[in-house]
């Protein structure tokens, strides 16, 4: 290695240091975005977890707390402007204004999935309920929470970062917004807003100095998706959760852990040439055909 390569490594490594910043990170009681907010924690980051359960909220700040870090709880419903802007405030007050976004808060509702995968031939019943069955209201509560979520905290969080011409924001789509799964209609629908969204973000923001990326998880075993995935009874996966392994080219569920490099990486200064990118962490899932 030449003395120029050698002088050159510390230089990456701190790149990638986030100490002293502030994070806001919503779902950020839940085990995905959770498990961000602690390790930005242990960086150093001062961590405002966000959350629509107070109680999860404090939980895992709580935990950042007990290992060093520091951590504020806040219950947040991100559709409601009024309660996001009184979030932004309570965090401004405390530490000032945030230089790290996560937007995390989302998931789906039944009303906006079918039963089946395909409709069938005319002459057989469709299993319920069948995509005329589907519930505007239910397509609405998944596009209000996922992606009216998104938005409304970009407008409140992201003013500051402008303000201040830096400031890094990430979102969280999903490789369903890249190819779209069966069944889940509503969702996969609004997590592709999602990320047609941080593209438009990133583009209006690109003379402002804050960044707008995403990332676009796979499956995850989290325990939404162990209720939905494995049998009860004998842990043994369903029939559509093999059939999930068998599409996933690295032949298993994320981890957690296995978000952290890439959401350290966006936020940091490690990235500072990239914005627009919706990046998946699946596993090769979106990459594979047959």
């Amino acid at each position: 290695m030449s003395e120029r390569e050698a002088a050159a490594v510390p230089g990456v490594l701190k790149s990638f240091d986030l100490a002293g910043r502030i994070a806001a990170i919503t779902g950020g009681g839940g085990e995905l975005c959770g498990v961000m907010a602690q390790a930005l924690g242990e960086m150093g980051v001062r961590v405002a977890v966000l959350d629509l359960s107070a109680e999860k909220a404090e939980a895992r700040a709580t935990l950042i707390r007990n290992a060093g870090g520091e951590a504020m709880a806040l219950a947040c419903d991100v559709t409601d402007a009024a309660q996001v802007g009184a979030c932004y405030d309570a965090i401004c007050q405390r530490w000032g204004p945030p230089d790290l976004l996560i937007n995390g808060a989302g998931g789906n509702d039944p009303r906006g999935s079918t039963g089946g995968s395909f409709h069938p031939a005319p002459d057989i019943e469709p299993t319920a309920p069948s995509f005329f069955e589907l519930d505007p209201a239910g397509f609405r509560q998944v596009f209000d929470l996922n992606f009216l979520g998104t938005f409304v905290v970009c407008q409140a969080f992201a003013r500051g970062m402008v303000e201040r011409r830096s400031g890094a924001i990430v979102n969280i789509s999903s490789m369903s917004a890249l190819t779209p799964l069966t069944k889940v209609a509503a969702y996969s629908a609004a997590k592709a807003a999602v990320a047609n969204f941080t593209r438009w973000l990133a583009v209006h923001f690109a003379h402002t100095g804050v960044r707008v990326n995403a990332l676009a998880p796979g499956f995850f075993l989290t325990e939404q998706l162990r209720f939905l995935h494995l049998d009860p009874k004998t842990g043994e996966l369903l029939p559509r959760a093999r059939q999930v392994i068998a599409h996933t080219p690295m032949g298993r569920y994320g981890d957690p852990q296995d978000l952290l490099g890439t959401v350290v990486w966006l936020l940091s200064d490690a990235s500072r040439f990239v914005t627009g990118v919706v990046i998946p962490v699946d596993g090769g899932f979106s990459s594979y055909s047959i």
